[in-house]
C-alpha cells in the first residue's frame, strides 16, 4: 500500500475534488460550501433521489449525478458524514413536485444527520423518505442485532435502479417500497489485503505480509477475521461465496437464493487493486458461482463502484432481482432494464453493454481454443542428430534459461519493463513440456523441434523479445531446410552458418538493432558470424558471450530502456542487456550438453 500522495493533506482536498469531478459534465452545478453536487436539470416532475456520505469512496457519490441517477449528492470531509445543513442544502438544491428519497449507507452519522434533514424537510411541508441500505454478512444477525447491516457498494445497484425508476415517473412510496426490496435482496462483503492511506496522516492500520482480512468496511475498519497466512485467490472467493450465499448459516444466511433465480452480481474495487487482477478475480467470482452455487448473473459489473482512497481491496455484493421482484411492484425484466437505462455519470465506467440483443451464457462467450494440428516434416529437408543428444541439449539450453530468470527479470526492471525473465522462462517452460508431452525430439529431427519453437514463440512469448525472436526462428528453420544440402556438401556447420547469416538478414528487415545498440542482437549477431566463418561451436558460443558482456559498458539506443534516465552517464557501468543474457545463456547451456 502506498502512503505517497500528490496532495501531502487533506486541507482542500474535497471541494478542490468535486470541482474536477463537475468538468466532466456541464449540467452539473456544485454547491462548494456544503459540497453538494446537483443536476442543475433535474425535473421537479421525478422524485429526487439524494445521496451521499464521506468523501474518499469515490465515484461514490458525486459520481452519480445525472440523468437516470442521482439528482444530487452531498459529500463530507474524509470518512466523515456531511452535516445536516449540507444535506438540506442537497434537498433544496432539487427541489420536486413528488418529493424527495434520502438514499444512504447504514452508519451511524449518516442515519443521524440525514434521518433529521430529513425530519426537517417534512417539517416545511415537503414529502421526504430515507432510505437506509445495509448489505455486509460479515459481522452477522447477533452482532448486528441493534444496528443492522453495515452498508458496502451493493448500494450503488440500489442507486442505479431507483433513478431509472425515477426518471420513469415512480412515485416517492413506490420507490421507497422498491428500493427497500432490493436493498434487502443484496449479500455482500469485503476483503482487504491491506489498509489505505489517508493523505496528511502519520497513523494508519497496516497488516503483516502474508496476512488478509475478511469482512473489512470502506472506513479503514479492521476486517472481522484476520487470515494468516492469506488464502489463494480461489480458496478466499470459496470463503466470500459462503458467507454470502449459505442459507444455512443461522448468522449470514440474509438472502435465499432458490434455482432459477436471477441474479446481479457488482464486484468493487476498493481502489488499490490493477484493474488485471480484478478481471481475474470477477472470473474466479463467476466460474465458482456457477460450479458451486449453479448461479449465473444476468448483470456483471466490476470496477470501481465505491473506492476507500488506494485501499488494495475489494467487495463482492450478490443481488436476487428475482426476490427483489417477488416483494415490489417491478418485474424482473423490469429491474434488467432499470441496469440497463444509460446515464451520463460514472456508472458508465463499470455498465458495459449488456442487454444486446440479450444477455449470451458465458460458455458461449469463451471461444475453445482451435484443435492443434502438427506440421508433417520432410524427411528430405530435415536435419537428424541423435536424438538423446537433441533432448539433452533442449533440457540444458531451458533450464539455463529459467534458472536465471530471477537476474533477468531484476535488470529489466531497472532498464525496461521487467517482462524479459519471464517470457524467455514461459518459453523454456513451454518447450520443457513440449519434450513430455509431444515428444518433439524423439525423432531427433532439428526442423521439428524449430517448428515448436515457433509455435510457442507465436503463441506464449508476446513483447519486443518475443517478436524478435519469432522472426528469428522462422527464418532460421526455413533457410536450414532450404540450404540442407550443404549438409552434405560441406559438412553441418556450414549449414548452420548459411542458416543463422540468412535468419539475421530476415530480421534486418524488421529491426535496426545492431550489435553495439544493447539488445539482444549484440548476442545473435556476433554468434551467427563466428558461425558463418567456420568457427566451431565453442567459439561461437564465446563470441555471444563477449557481446552479452558487453553490453555492461553500452547506452541504450532501441526499446524502452531509452526512455530511462539510468545509463546517462556513459562512464557507469550497467547490468547487461537481460535479452542479450537470456540468449547468451541458452547457447551456454545448448554447449554444456555436448
Amino acid at each position: 500500500m502506498s502512503t505517497r500522495h500528490l496532495f501531502p493533506s487533506l486541507d482542500g482536498l474535497v471541494p478542490k475534488a468535486l470541482r474536477g469531478i463537475v468538468a466532466s459534465n456541464p449540467r452539473l452545478n456544485l454547491d462548494e460550501a456544503n459540497k453538494v453536487v446537483y443536476d442543475s436539470e433535474a425535473p421537479r416532475s421525478n422524485v429526487s433521489i439524494v445521496s451521499g456520505g464521506g468523501s474518499g469512496h469515490e465515484p461514490a457519490w458525486a459520481g452519480y449525478v445525472g440523468t437516470n441517477l442521482l439528482a444530487a449528492a452531498v459529500m463530507g470531509d474524509v470518512f466523515a458524514s456531511p452535516s445536516t445543513k449540507q444535506i438540506l442544502a442537497a434537498v433544496e438544491s432539487v427541489p420536486s413536485d413528488k418529493g424527495t428519497l434520502l438514499v444512504i449507507t447504514n452508519y451511524t452519522g449518516d442515519c443521524l444527520h440525514f434521518g433529521l434533514a430529513a425530519e426537517k424537510t417534512k417539517a416545511k411541508g415537503n414529502p421526504c423518505k430515507m432510505l437506509i441500505c445495509g448489505d455486509d454478512v460479515s459481522i452477522g444477525k447477533k452482532g448486528g442485532s441493534l444496528v443492522g447491516r453495515r452498508g458496502l457498494a451493493g448500494q450503488i445497484g440500489v442507486l442505479k435502479v431507483l433513478g431509472a425508476a425515477a426518471a420513469q415517473g415512480a412515485n416517492l412510496d413506490e420507490l421507497y417500497n422498491f428500493g427497500s426490496a432490493f436493498a434487502n435482496s443484496i449479500v455482500s462483503i469485503s476483503a482487504t489485503l491491506d489498509h489505505c492511506h489517508v493523505p496528511g496522516r502519520t497513523e494508519h492500520g497496516a497488516l503483516a505480509e502474508g496476512e488478509l482480512e475478511l469482512g473489512t468496511g470502506p472506513h479503514n475498519e479492521p476486517g472481522y477475521w484476520k487470515l494468516s497466512p492469506a488464502p489463494s485467490a480461489e480458496g478466499l472467493v470459496e470463503k466470500i461465496l459462503k458467507y454470502c450465499l449459505d442459507e444455512t448459516d443461522p448468522e449470514r444466511g440474509y438472502v435465499k437464493f432458490s434455482p432459477g433465480d436471477e441474479t446481479v452480481l457488482l464486484v468493487s474495487n476498493f481502489g488499490g487493486l490493477s484493474n488485471l487482477e480484478l478481471g481475474g478475480l470477477v472470473d474466479e467470482i463467476l466460474q465458482q458461482l456457477l460450479n458451486d452455487w449453479n448461479i449465473e448473473p444476468v448483470r456483471v459489473y466490476s470496477g470501481c463502484l465505491e473506492t476507500s482512497l488506494n485501499a488494495p481491496a475489494f467487495s463482492v455484493s450478490v443481488v436476487n432481482i428475482t426476490a427483489a421482484a417477488s416483494n415490489s411492484t417491478y418485474t424482473v425484466d423490469q429491474i434488467k432494464g432499470f441496469f440497463d437505462v444509460r446515464t451520463d455519470t460514472a456508472w458508465e465506467a463499470v455498465a458495459g453493454y449488456q442487454s444486446y440483443p440479450e444477455r449470451r451464457r458465458r460458455a458461449e462467450q469463451v471461444v475453445p481454443p482451435p484443435k492443434e494440428i502438427r506440421r508433417t516434416v520432410d524427411d528430405s529437408t530435415d536435419l537428424k542428430i541423435d536424438p538423446a543428444l537433441l533432448e539433452s541439449m533442449i533440457k540444458s539450453a531451458c533450464n539455463a534459461v529459467s534458472a536465471a530468470e530471477p537476474d533477468l527479470t531484476k535488470w529489466d526492471t531497472v532498464m525496461g519493463d521487467g517482462d524479459c525473465g519471464l517470457t524467455l522462462q514461459t518459453g523454456a517452460n513451454a518447450l520443457l513440456d513440449a519434450l513430455k508431452t509431444k515428444q518433439v525430439a524423439a525423432k531427433g529431427s532439428v526442423v521439428e523441434v524449430l517448428n515448436e519453437l515457433e509455435d510457442i514463440v507465436e503463441g506464449k512469448m508476446g513483447g519486443t523479445l518475443g517478436g524478435i525472436l519469432g522472426i528469428f526462428f522462422v527464418a532460421l528453420r526455413a533457410a536450414l531446410q532450404e540450404n540442407i544440402g550443404l549438409a552434405k556438401e560441406q559438412g553441418v556447420p556450414a549449414l548452420w552458418g548459411k542458416a543463422l547469416s540468412t535468419a539475421i538478414s530476415h530480421l534486418r528487415q524488421y529491426t535496426p538493432a545492431k550489435v553495439g545498440d544493447r539488445t539482444v542482437m549484440d548476442t545473435l549477431i556476433p554468434f551467427a558470424m563466428a558461425m558463418e566463418q567456420g568457427q566451431s561451436f565453442e567459439q561461437s558460443v564465446a563470441a555471444a558471450v563477449k557481446g552479452s558482456e558487453g553490453t555492461k559498458k553500452l547506452k541504450p539506443k532501441l526499446g524502452r530502456a531509452t526512455y530511462v534516465g539510468v545509463g546517462a552517464d556513459d562512464k557507469k557501468e550497467l547490468p547487461p542487456d537481460p535479452g542479450a543474457w537470456g540468449a547468451m545463456v541458452g547457447l551456454q547451456g545448448l554447449l554444456s550438453a555436448l
